[in-house]
């Protein structure tokens, strides 16, 4: 909204300095700040409602130590991350932007979720929350809403050939041509030269008739990541400021991804694909990186307040998102690194356990415990080594991300 006034001001009354709001840095760095302090002097304010609500968290005894001194400790605490995303996201975005409206989409959609499975957890006393199955259903009913305005939107471009003007020679002159935008389903493969891969290909072998339909690969492909990630942060929601800190270590890497993407002199030098008007996203991703920093102010250990499902989900399903929106989900193994490593922890314990117990007779675990963080809990380090360590695992696969632009 700010975005708007100030481009009215700058055009019919030309006063000095509301030009600078057309700059994606400007407001960017102001995202920042004002994210920021919403959540750190906001936040407060949310916790102490919570806590006047008793909105505790319920504890389960997984012998872990120092669990029971956080029974009672506010949750949803995801709602700090939430408005103070949303809210500098309102003020400073082209609201307009497709891009920025999938966002807000997908941050009202899964924090919706969150917030019902806290609820019913806190208030309907079922630690189980909300069943498994209605989480994918509203994983899944994202993915195709994602999916769905990614493939058919008209604002959905690309521009492969980043280079602006293309001298073709021929034996009497030299013909300018421009590359133009195009639909596409193109994708990047990390570490390889020559890395686009278009979901078309998977069903090219049916000919050429079918290219049309390239949406029944693309669609369930987000689903899939989707589901994947957003189950990925909630697993790693388990120890105080674990969630928030590698997220925010994910969610800029994939900034400085969206600001290259977006910029057609950045992505001309470095030869990478072109995503016209996707470059709006950095003012997004700014508010949400500063946004989960304020968070880590009342999240990390000792914990006041637990960001709970409403905070996790919307994470997990922003970072798909953004990753998927400028070509990068097959990187995301990487820069969700964290993320996966919690997922695969628990899928390898459950289906070991499910073996051994199916052929011995008795169930066999790999992990002392699942995810992974109980793991190195049960073998006794303090749940603040454990997170610092993760994040300087999560600070070495950005920066394995980032040099990705040019290391192929």
């Amino acid at each position: 909204m700010l975005y708007y006034l100030f481009e009215y001001l700058d055009k019919s009354a030309d006063i000095p300095g509301t030009g600078v709001f057309q700059y994606i840095t400007f407001r960017s760095g102001l995202a920042v700040l004002m994210s920021l302090l919403i959540s750190t002097i906001y936040g407060k304010k949310i916790i102490n409602f919570l806590r006047n609500q008793q909105v505790g968290e319920t504890v389960r005894e997984l012998g872990l130590e120092g669990q029971t001194q956080k029974a009672g400790t506010p949750t949803m605490g995801g709602l700090i991350i939430i408005l103070a995303t949303l809210i500098p996201v309102l003020l400073l975005t082209k609201l307009d932007n497709i891009y920025i409206v999938l966002l807000i989409v997908t941050t009202l959609w899964m924090g919706t979720i969150g917030f019902i499975d806290d609820y019913i957890k806190i208030f309907k006393k079922d630690k189980e929350g909300l069943k498994g199955k209605f989480k994918v259903i509203g994983q899944v009913g994202l993915g195709l809403i994602v999916g769905s305005v990614l493939y058919f939107h008209p604002g959905v471009t690309v521009r492969k050939d980043t280079q602006r003007t293309n001298i073709l020679q021929t034996t009497e002159t030299a013909v300018p041509s421009i590359a133009l935008e195009e639909k596409s389903t193109a994708t990047t493969i990390p570490f390889f030269k020559n890395n686009e891969f278009d979901y078309a290909e998977v069903i090219s072998f049916l000919g050429d008739g079918f290219q049309d339909y390239a949406w029944l690969i693309f669609i369930p492909v987000v689903i899939f990541i989707i589901t994947a990630v957003s189950n990925g942060a909630n697993l790693t929601d388990g120890i105080d400021g674990l969630a928030a800190g590698t997220s925010a270590i994910s969610v800029l890497t994939l900034g400085i991804f969206t600001f290259v993407s977006g910029n057609i002199i950045f992505s001309n030098y470095l030869n990478i694909m072109y995503i016209p008007n996707s470059g709006e996203m950095t003012v997004f991703i700014s508010a949400f990186v500063g946004s989960l920093i304020g968070f880590l102010w009342y999240n990390s250990y000792p914990a006041a307040v637990f960001m709970g499902d409403t905070g996790s989900l919307t994470i997990g399903g922003i970072i798909a998102v953004i990753a998927i929106a400028i070509r990068k989900e097959l990187l995301i193994p990487v820069i969700c690194g964290i993320f996966l490593a919690e997922n695969l922890s628990v899928v390898l314990q459950v289906s070991y356990f499910k073996y051994t117990k199916k052929k011995f007779g008795e169930g066999k675990r790999i992990f002392l415990m699942s995810p992974l963080h109980h793991h190195f809990q049960k073998k006794g380090y303090h749940e603040s080594k454990i997170v610092t360590r993760f994040w300087i695992v999560g600070i070495l696969l950005a920066i394995l991300s980032i040099v990705t632009l040019k290391l192929r």
